[in-house]
């Protein structure tokens, strides 16, 4: 903790001496979690009244409707419709009080409806962004602090899922995975600061060139704290505000190239990140004796191991531009991370996919994408499953990897409103675990294909 915040204090004032630069991405503004757009300079209906614009305080809302079915695969077919109705204001203080280069930002969720994932998949990659238990919920709640657009100190209640391990290329993609991946979400407790559980904590973003940003973060490590229980039900309304949990720390380095407004080369950029938790985790295999979990000897009690963490690494590139228009055009990603596979599920993670935006002159906004995405069961979950077949039955299943193909079209219909026809096809769901349905302990999910149509309306 001490070294962190040492960390963060020299990274401030290294930073604070540099002027502000006109580039091609403001990432300074606060995103909104459905479409990863700014809250405060968003294309909306305009139906929303907006009263004290001019004193500096805005309001947003967004509402996702989707409609999900599974025509194979899973545990079992099945259909959902599910919504979220995301409430948001900003308050920018100069205009509303004389303070200058300070913000508010909170927002919060309504959530209704089932999941797929939950109900009829049990995949790893939740095939929606928005699943969630129902429940109306606190989501973030912070102020910030910016010194031009080089430093930004951000602290309260924060996502992690909008700055760290992003790719601005996976917008167009419904899956959760290709939002916050399953290799952050599927080995941090609670599912790590992402929808829709945010944490207490503080970001320091800052410019150190016109080509180099670092951004650094301290989190309270669990938003519901410890339970048995589903986290979104420890936390059911996203007001816990816990402080006392061993905490999560993630560094990230982005390197920017042809960045600026008006530069004719094709912009992308590199980001290396790493994250450390130091709390208290499971071991994937043995008991605290080193006995397997499999083993009718072993207490069933997982060992317990101080301290996680990962690394990852983000592309993001652009390959072709439509005109001087830094919008419209084909971009490419890919992401990839690793964490330790005695006490993670997920060892290796990556996903890679292509966006095209508006590349007809009649439908500028428009964009339509393909993405792929891998997560690896770590070797010492796997052998747990060897274990069992080898000391209960042969025909226990042997969880390997789960993968993920899918196509997305996002068309607008007007300003503010656009529907998205997007199709998945999930291979191995679970990694390959058994279908609770069958009764037979070997025989595994089957590959899902998944049909859904989301409309995103921001008022």
């Amino acid at each position: 903790m001490r070294r962190t915040a040492t960390l963060l204090a020299v990274v401030f004032f290294a930073a604070s001496a540099f002027a502000q630069e006109d580039k091609k991405t403001d990432d300074l503004k606060p995103a909104d979690p459905d479409t990863g757009e700014s809250t405060v300079e968003e294309t909306t209906l305009g139906l929303l009244h907006q009263p004290f614009k001019n004193r500096g305080v805005k309001f947003a809302a967004t509402y996702i409707g989707e409609a999900l079915g599974n025509a194979s695969g899973g545990f079992k077919r099945g259909s959902v419709y599910e919504g979220r109705l995301n409430l948001a204001v900003d308050v920018d203080f100069e205009k509303l009080a004389g303070v200058r280069d300070v913000t508010f930002h909170a927002n919060m969720f309504q959530i209704h409806g089932g999941g797929l994932s939950r109900g009829a998949l049990l995949n790893f990659m939740d095939v929606s962004g928005i699943e969630a238990l129902p429940s109306t919920r606190l989501y973030e709640a912070w102020f910030e602090r910016k010194w031009g657009t080089k430093l930004a100190l951000r602290a309260g209640q924060l996502a992690a899922d909008t700055e760290f391990m992003t790719a601005k290329y996976t917008d167009v993609f419904t899956n959760a995975s290709l939002g916050w991946p399953a290799g952050l979400s599927l080995n941090l407790p609670s599912g790590g600061p992402s929808p829709p559980l945010a944490a207490v904590g503080a970001r320091l973003r800052a410019e150190i060139t016109d080509n180099l940003t670092v951004l650094g973060a301290l989190f309270n490590g669990d938003s519901a704290g410890p339970g048995a229980d589903d986290p979104q039900l420890r936390n059911r309304y996203g007001v816990n505000f816990r402080v006392n949990d061993p905490p999560l720390v993630l560094g990230e380095a982005q390197f920017l190239w042809n960045g600026k407004k008006g530069d004719p080369g094709l912009d992308g950029k590199l980001k290396l990140g790493a994250w450390r938790h130091f709390g208290v985790f499971r071991d994937q295999r043995f008991d605290g004796a080193g006995v397997s979990l499999a083993d009718p000897a072993s207490s069933g009690m997982p060992g317990l191991m101080r301290g996680d963490f990962g690394i990852y690494s983000v592309v993001e590139q652009k390959l072709y531009r439509v005109g001087a228009d830094d919008d419209r055009g084909v971009g490419l990603f890919a992401r990839a991370s690793y964490s330790p596979p005695d006490r993670n599920l997920i060892d290796y993670y990556a996903d890679t996919g292509l966006e095209f935006v508006g590349l007809a002159d009649s439908r500028p906004k428009d964009k339509f994408g393909i993405a792929a995405a891998y997560a690896h069961v770590s070797p010492r979950a796997q052998a747990l499953d060897l274990d069992f077949q080898r000391l209960t039955t042969p025909i226990w299943p042997a969880r390997t990897f789960e993968g993920l193909v899918t196509a997305v079209y996002q068309y607008e219909v007007r300003a503010g409103w656009t529907l998205q026809p997007n199709f998945q096809f999930i291979v191995r769901p679970g990694g390959g675990v058994t279908n609770p349905l069958s009764g037979l302990p070997g025989k595994a999910l089957k590959n899902a294909e998944v049909f859904g149509l989301r409309t995103v309306v921001k008022f």
